[in-house]
């Protein structure tokens, strides 16, 4: 085991290496930079922008210089100091934008996976035990609707909801009065009160997924000779299931971890833009759309390192679940 992981960690080096490569060619191939983004909206304005004006902020960028310099200059600043470059779109450095983000769209998504994992555990493993029973059927019914509702489609169904029934100011994760007010147990308070729409919204559709996968898996193994056998000695319903099938049939829930730690720093995207949520996923996406290319290589190599040692985790935490498989 000790060898794998030794291993996995010298794999990540060049892993890293060419996804931050892909990454940082991937901003660069649309057609122009950031600089012909801001010339052709203020066009659209009927507004120019002096020659002298163009040059002096494509010296500041370093606009000018071929793709592999920016690139080198950009990972000699992430190695040595820790340094991912400047927004073009928000003139502050990139670091300070991600990380003011960041912790908020940690708490959300934290919440939305707990949220999935604490409501498809239970009704995933009634489905298998009574399988074909009206439980059943209600639980495949709301797993089928789950996954076939857009989420921004159900967000606006929550947001007017939470106004017409409960008086609750509906977007961003903050009452008006608490916006930019100091932490207190008042704002606390406030967020969590608040957080309940997004969290059911981002986590329906993985709720329903899993609850379908939980049940095909437990059917699977309830079906084993091994659980006849158990079964038949005498052993005790409720310990037959949750020694063995169970936690066999709970690897689907390990293995998402490699998604998971990645999507705890994008957040959903789609769903923060209508709900007005302070997170990182339409930080990217205007990134992206701005060709800000400092802001949206860093977001996509972010994204890469968290999938990357997801992966590991989920490998790790599979071999410790389940003996049948071994690193060797």
């Amino acid at each position: 085991m000790l060898q794998f992981l030794l291993r996995r960690l010298l794999y990540m080096v060049p892993t890293l290496l060419a996804i931050s490569i892909v990454a940082f060619v991937i901003i660069q191939l649309p057609p122009g930079d950031f600089l012909t983004t801001m010339v052709a909206a203020m066009a659209a304005q009927d507004e120019d922008m002096d020659q002298a004006a163009m040059a002096a902020l494509e010296e500041q960028y370093g606009l000018g210089q071929p793709v592999h310099i920016q690139y080198l200059k950009w990972m000699q600043g992430i190695v040595t100091r820790g340094d991912f470059g400047d927004s073009f779109g928000w003139n502050k450095p990139v670091s300070e934008l991600v990380w003011g983000r960041l912790a908020l769209t940690f708490v959300l998504s934290l919440a939305s996976l707990l949220f999935v994992w604490v409501v498809a555990f239970p009704i995933g493993i009634y489905s298998a035990v009574k399988q074909y029973s009206i439980g059943d059927y209600f639980a495949t019914f709301i797993g089928f609707l789950g996954l076939a509702t857009p989420n921004f489609l159900l967000a606006l169904i929550l947001m007017y909801i939470a106004f017409k029934f409960f008086n609750q100011s509906v977007g961003g994760l903050f009452s008006p009065e608490y916006q930019e007010a100091p932490w207190t147990w008042g704002r606390v308070a406030d967020l969590f009160a608040h957080l309940w729409v997004p969290v059911v919204i981002i986590g329906t559709a993985g709720t329903a997924s899993l609850i379908r996968i939980m049940r095909a898996n437990l059917l699977d193994e309830l079906r084993k000779p091994y659980v006849v056998t158990a079964r038949a000695k005498g052993l005790p319903e409720w310990r037959l299931l949750f020694k063995y099938p169970v936690r066999i049939a709970l690897n689907p829930f390990v293995s998402t971890v490699g998604w998971v730690l990645p999507t705890l720093v994008s957040g959903a995207a789609i769903v923060s833009i209508v709900l007005s949520l302070p997170t990182t996923g339409p930080l990217l996406i205007r990134a992206l759309l701005q060709q800000d290319m400092y802001l949206a290589a860093s977001f996509i190599m972010l994204l890469s390192i968290l999938t990357v040692i997801g992966t590991l985790v989920s490998d790790l935490l599979l071999a410790w679940l389940d003996p049948r498989i071994r690193m060797e």
